[in-house]
């Protein structure tokens, strides 16, 4: 079975996503298991957590993708396409579309768990999750697309 360029760079994103969210989840879990945090102090650290992560996760994406490239180049002499056709802007346009709509529910469970009178740290847990499995989510729809055709 040939898989194109476009399925391994997705498969290789999906993966570094897992990998990434799964070490900053455990370092942020590490550190803060044991705090009992309240009021501003629990909003100002779980801002903290997500903003931090960005870039973390930002500049990971950067060095994986590079090193990606490098390997693939090395291990299959196939350049890297310097170009993208209808089919992949349109797989694109749906990913981006199927991960809005789990971001949105995500968010939607993060209200509702205040409405509920959960903590306020579970809603920032749920839009913590609710982030990166709607990427997660995004990913795999374009794996998906990209098999089976638009």
């Amino acid at each position: 079975m040939l898989v194109s360029y476009q399925e391994k760079k997705h498969t290789v994103s999906l993966i570094s996503s897992f990998v990434i969210f799964g070490i900053y989840s455990w370092i942020v879990y590490l550190r803060y298991n044991d705090a009992n945090l309240e009021g501003t102090e629990l909003m100002r650290t779980w801002g903290a957590i997500i903003l931090i992560l960005i870039p973390i996760s930002m500049v990971a994406r950067i060095i994986i993708e590079i090193a990606f490239v490098i390997g693939n180049r090395i291990a299959t002499k196939e350049k890297e396409p310097t170009f993208a056709d209808e089919l992949d802007k349109l797989i694109e346009l749906k990913a981006m579309r199927v991960s809005y709509f789990a971001f949105i529910i995500g968010f939607l469970l993060a209200m509702g768990s205040l409405v509920m009178d959960m903590k306020p740290s579970a809603m920032f847990v749920i839009l913590f999750l609710s982030g990166f499995l709607s990427e997660a989510v995004g990913i795999v729809w374009r794996l998906y697309l990209y098999r089976k055709g638009v």
